[in-house]
């Protein structure tokens, strides 16, 4: 089995890589290369404060789900083509001729896929995880406003086909978590959900044989983009008594769930 990955170079990231590489024969990563500070001295937040307070609980709990991973180099099979964040876009399909020769193409993490390069991974059936539970949530810091509007049932990943919309290609299956310890660390864990949950559908081959299901719009609770996430809706959210078992998982809301329970 050769797969390629297109995500990104913080530790969760790094830890899908080692965990696919497990069992592929080839791993062809491209890594886009972003900040590890999100948001720190970002000029368009008056109060950078808050906003450092918030993704610094985020890299807490991203430590703590996904311990402080790196690309484990004496796997051979790994091959990473490292490039800074926007470039993606700007490399002519041949460059990436040796990563578009694989039998299955994953998207996490990267930066917005367009041009030609879209193209041909939606051709090619290339699978997205979506951190959010489409088609309620879509577009960006979905599981922030899941528990922003007191749905912590609705915090989960969503693995879909690839399109040109954002979130919106026919969905696979929702990954969602039980590890309810606190906020942070509980919208961490369904990332991991969704690792394992498409690891192991990559390796038995089930992957392959899931209908998908195109995207109700009609139940969507939030389309959100980045400006959106401001000061003032993050200090709500830590004002906020977030209770993550105040609403029960419904399945019915979900397309065949995968729990992640440790």
């Amino acid at each position: 089995m050769k797969v390629t990955l297109f995500t990104s170079n913080n530790h969760r990231h790094n830890y899908f890589i080692n965990l696919l590489s497990n069992f592929c024969d080839e791993l062809w990563v491209i890594q886009e290369c972003k900040t590890l500070f999100t948001g720190k001295n970002d000029e368009k937040y008056e109060n950078i404060n808050i906003i450092e307070k918030y993704f610094n609980k985020v890299l807490e709990a991203q430590n703590k789900i996904f311990k402080k991973e790196f690309v484990n180099k004496n796997n051979k099979n790994i091959k990473t083509l490292p490039i800074l964040n926007g470039e993606l876009n700007k490399l002519p399909l041949s460059y990436l001729d040796d990563f578009l020769k694989s039998d299955i193409y994953v998207v996490f993490g990267s930066s917005y896929i367009k041009g030609e390069l879209v193209d041909f991974l939606v051709n090619h059936k290339a699978i997205n995880i979506h951190a959010g539970v489409s088609p309620y949530y879509r577009g960006t810091d979905c599981n922030f406003w899941a528990l922003y509007d007191d749905n912590p049932h609705l915090v989960g990943s969503t693995i879909h086909l690839l399109s040109k919309g954002l979130d919106s290609g026919p969905m696979l299956y929702h990954a969602m978590s039980n590890l309810k310890t606190n906020p942070f660390e509980y919208t961490m864990s369904t990332v991991k959900s969704a690792f394992h949950s498409i690891a192991e559908r990559i390796k038995d081959g089930s992957i392959f044989t899931i209908k998908p299901l195109i995207q109700d719009k009609v139940k969507e609770v939030r389309y959100t983009k980045k400006s959106n996430f401001s000061e003032q809706r993050v200090k709500e959210y830590f004002e906020k008594k977030i209770d993550l078992n105040s609403k029960k998982f419904d399945n019915s809301l979900l397309k065949e769930p995968f729990f992640l329970n440790n």
